[in-house]
């Protein structure tokens, strides 16, 4: 062809009448070279993959219906491994009371909080029973003090120890 001729014969006059007509050289060899730096060029341009992050999905609020509310409380029976009779505890039946009156979201506690909140109350029951179990003791009695210890774990363990400590 005409531009393997050119190239090959008539390189250099070739080069020199595209730079005086602001020609852009269309020889075989050029047209490949300047598709390479096209191609390198656009290797090297940086793309948003590295700055963009996945949205949080939103929370979806499930709208209140007898239905949905049965499905809830048997995933959560099977899924928490309770009896059947948990539904029937006073204590659920209370908490799902004051739960429905709320107008918002409910924050639901992590372990670390729910176990603080168990520590507090048990303290609190304790200095409770303290202060209804103080009474004087007969001199001829022995005394007996007890030393009760509880772990909680976040796994929802819980682990009693009772110990005499010291006797008189």
């Amino acid at each position: 062809t005409l531009r393997r001729h050119l190239e090959a014969m008539h390189k250099a006059q070739y080069h020199e009448w595209a730079l005086a007509n602001s020609f852009q050289s269309k020889l075989p060899r050029d047209v490949k070279k300047s598709k390479e730096e096209e191609r390198n060029i656009r290797e090297q341009q940086q793309t948003l993959d590295a700055h963009l992050r996945e949205l949080p999905k939103p929370e979806q609020v499930v709208s209140y219906s007898d239905a949905a509310y049965r499905r809830a409380a048997i995933q959560w029976i099977a899924a928490t491994d309770q009896p059947i009779s948990a539904l029937e505890y006073p204590e659920y039946q209370k908490m799902i009371q004051i739960v429905a009156r709320a107008n918002k979201t409910v924050p639901i506690p992590d372990c670390k909080a729910s176990r603080a909140e168990i520590i507090a109350q048990f303290h609190e029951q304790m200095n409770t029973l303290k202060e209804r179990l103080k009474v004087r003791t007969l001199r001829s009695l022995p005394a007996v003090t007890m030393l009760i210890s509880v772990t909680l774990g976040c796994e929802g363990t819980c682990q009693y120890d009772c110990r005499r400590v010291a006797s008189r």
